[in-house]
């Protein structure tokens, strides 16, 4: 749980807003924390992956190579996808 001091012009604005929307402040405050987080993650590349990482199947070998082999995948990958854009 977190705790958040808010100024008094804040506090108002809070208020106004959450009796506005017919919603409690607390509800009020998760729904904006949501949006305002999402909107910033929503940029954020490893935001952006989290479906596809751990989902490539490479062929094994040493861990040390295997940014090499993704790279490759994510290229030949592309590629095919541009081709079939044509």
């Amino acid at each position: 749980m977190k705790s958040v001091r808010l100024d008094a012009d804040l506090q108002v604005r809070l208020e106004e807003a959450a009796r506005l929307a017919g919603v409690s402040q607390s509800e009020f405050i998760r729904a904006a924390i949501d949006e305002r987080s999402a909107a910033t993650l929503a940029g954020h590349l490893e935001s952006r992956l989290t479906g596809i990482v751990g989902a490539v199947r490479t062929k094994g070998g040493r861990a040390a190579n295997a940014h090499e082999r993704y790279r490759e995948l994510l290229k030949r990958r592309t590629q095919r996808t541009l081709k079939s854009r044509r």
